[in-house]
């Protein structure tokens, strides 16, 4: 095919939330502006469709800018600021200035009110096309070069140039190449988000079960509580997947292989579980603990527990033995699980890497090393525990580098 130069004012170098959410916002910051989003695959917003279980988590009911910056493993002290000038509030009046409302559930995550991913997708295609952004599909960027006032970029069907040049491709390790290339030093990427893969006879056949819990890694100085999912392949839920996040280099230097604690009470000590056990030894006296959950524990989880503590069906409470009311309360506030390897949380693969973070002028999102490129989303070393946290950080940086292009 022949070669032809296309200059355009701003290219934006990936098609994903963080790419249309800056198009979009350039767009209507600087009408005038000719606006060009390249996108390596066939499809745009592949992630997005994905994300939520196909229901978009926009973003999270958590409306105190540090309070927000608390659930970045990695950004948290670099979002502070941004975060006073476009967070959660902001975003949900964007979205319904344009036609989108969304919906708070109980645990804080936000959706659309439609539940379906594609009231987004529709909702950035739409405006995109309104606004004047072009979309240019199969267009994998090859190699990046600054001249001396713009850039030329060429991809495997063109070659552009641009004046202002804005990199929103997530955890793509060959566009990270690229700007190492420009000299800019990027954190390689470990997963961040994944569920604790076990076999462990206490959990097995107990799929589907959820429980709170507090969880901590030994050896380390991790630890977490939330709702703790038993999975075909071990633990899971956002108990784990905090940790997962917040533990993600760690846990790959052990290569995914580690003791937890669990404490099936959350909080309760050893001692003080042992006292009501003891208690109800004698209140209990002619009932057998497999007729009747304590704790508040799903039965089947409390069952499971019983037999690992050698407490055996049809014995009462009033035969059990100190040492078994003693393994059983250990199971019930430290019981340890051999954690081997990893599987993906969903389809939602996040990863902690990227841009270093110094590099970076966060007022602006604007790189420190090179005038007129930026950077959005999950491209930085930033990412999130889930919940529709790195939505916003997407949103929040797209904002800002908008901001920052129209007082140019």
């Amino acid at each position: 095919m022949e070669t032809r130069l296309l200059h355009k004012d701003v290219i934006i170098i990936g098609g994903g939330a963080a790419g249309f959410f800056t198009a979009i916002n350039i767009a209507s910051n600087v009408p005038d502006a000719s606006i060009l989003i390249l996108e390596r695959g066939k499809e745009v917003l592949t992630k997005v469709r994905i994300s939520g279980g196909g229901r978009c988590n926009v973003t999270h009911a958590e409306f105190v800018p540090k309070e927000l910056s608390k659930n970045y493993p990695r950004g948290e002290k670099e979002l502070l600021g941004p975060f006073h000038t476009f967070m959660t509030g902001d975003t949900i009046a964007w979205f319904e200035d344009r036609g989108v409302a969304l919906k708070i559930e109980d645990d804080g995550r936000m959706f659309p009110v439609s539940d379906s991913s594609a009231t987004i997708i529709e909702c950035f295609l739409k405006e995109a096309k309104q606004l004047g952004v072009e979309i240019y599909k199969n267009h994998a960027v090859q190699k990046i070069e600054k001249l001396e006032n713009h850039w030329s970029l060429a991809t495997t069907q063109h070659d552009f140039t641009c004046d202002t040049l804005i990199v929103t491709t997530g955890s793509n390790p060959k566009m990270w190449k690229q700007l190492e290339s420009l000299g800019h030093t990027i954190t390689q990427a470990v997963p961040s988000l994944f569920t604790f893969n076990s076999k462990d006879i206490r959990i097995k056949d107990l799929m589907g079960l959820s429980s709170e819990a507090s969880v901590e890694i030994l050896g380390t100085k991790l630890q977490s509580e939330g709702p703790l999912l038993i999975t075909h392949w071990g633990l899971s839920g956002p108990g784990v997947l905090k940790l997962s996040a917040w533990g993600a280099r760690d846990l790959a230097a052990m290569n995914y292989h580690f003791t937890i604690k669990v404490n099936w009470l959350v909080y309760e000590s050893q001692e003080d579980v042992m006292d009501v056990l003891m208690n109800y030894k004698h209140t209990l006296a002619k009932q057998s603990p497999y007729t009747y959950t304590q704790f508040d524990l799903p039965k089947r989880l409390w069952q499971s527990l019983l037999t690992a503590s050698g407490i055996k069906e049809g014995e009462k409470w009033a035969n059990l033995t100190k040492n078994q009311l003693q393994s059983l309360s250990k199971e019930l506030t430290g019981g340890l699980y051999e954690i081997k390897g990893k599987s993906t949380f969903k389809e939602e693969f996040v990863t902690a890497g990227g841009i270093n973070l110094k590099e970076v002028n966060f007022k602006t999102f604007e790189s420190k090393i090179h005038e007129n490129l930026y950077f959005a989303g999950e491209v930085l070393n930033i990412d999130a525990i889930t919940g529709g946290f790195n939505f916003q950080n997407a949103w929040t940086g797209g904002h800002m580098i908008a901001a920052a292009i129209a007082n140019k």
